[in-house]
């Protein structure tokens, strides 16, 4: 199967490295055949395709870069991207598989909650509920839509992070539905047993803003832990 898949990467300190390897690693464990790409802001604004102006609202170095993928998949094929705090628990192709509606421009779980668990992200970042909130945590683009080619070099650079991450860009009915396990907030109190995706919104394990009150939810740090364990075995935390 030809999709690229994107994660978001940040290299701003050591958490950010680790989650970046770590959803790497969980993605190739399900899918070893997976085509999987950094999406790297510094490389970007190198290559001049990036040059958005430094945005205190800005909680990663992907906030708003991801909104480039499209471009970056030469507006054709299908691609996938989602944050660094993922870590996944299955096939990342069963997105396509089971769930591809090729009418859409755009598929991502829809997300419907009206309160942030934190006032702070990972680092003492600020935390900020708006409408449709972590919808653009998980999207696959249907990148030969026309409306995608909407998402360019300049409007990625220059347009609000409303019009961006609220889809403003799109009619309603041209993004499709993808289930929640696929984007499983971690300690949102979802009732989904054995969730495909867990999101780490809020931080990572090992963060000062990772939360633990839900005793089944110790499992998924856990399985964190494995991945970083052997990560750190091979003496790659740091790795770009």
């Amino acid at each position: 199967m030809n999709v690229n898949i994107w994660i978001g990467a940040d290299y701003s300190c050591n958490h950010h490295k680790l989650s970046n390897l770590i959803c790497y690693n969980s993605i190739l464990k399900h899918q070893p055949h997976a085509t999987i790409k950094y999406l790297d802001k510094r490389d970007l604004e190198t290559k001049k395709i990036y040059h958005r102006a430094n945005d205190e609202k800005a909680s990663t170095e992907f906030t708003y870069s991801r909104f480039l993928i499209p471009y970056l998949n030469n507006y054709d094929g299908i691609a996938i991207f989602c944050d660094n705090d993922f870590m996944w628990r299955c096939d990342i192709y069963e997105l396509i598989q089971h769930f591809y509606d090729s009418s859409k421009a755009l598929m991502c779980v829809q997300h419907d909650y009206k309160q942030c668990n934190s006032n702070f992200k990972m680092n003492g970042k600020n935390q900020e509920w708006y409408p449709r909130k972590n919808w653009s945590s998980l999207m696959v683009f249907n990148c030969a839509h026309p409306k995608c080619k909407l998402l360019n070099i300049d409007s990625v650079s220059n347009k609000s992070g409303k019009w961006l991450h609220r889809f403003e860009w799109l009619d309603d009915e041209e993004i499709g539905s993808i289930p929640l396990t696929y984007n499983y907030l971690y300690n949102y109190n979802y009732n989904i047993e054995n969730p495909k995706a867990i999101h780490f919104t809020d931080g990572t394990p090992g963060t000062t803003y990772f939360k633990t009150e839900l005793e089944s939810n110790n499992l998924y740090q856990r399985e964190w832990n494995n991945y970083k364990k052997k990560i750190c075995n091979k003496g790659n935390i740091l790795q770009n």
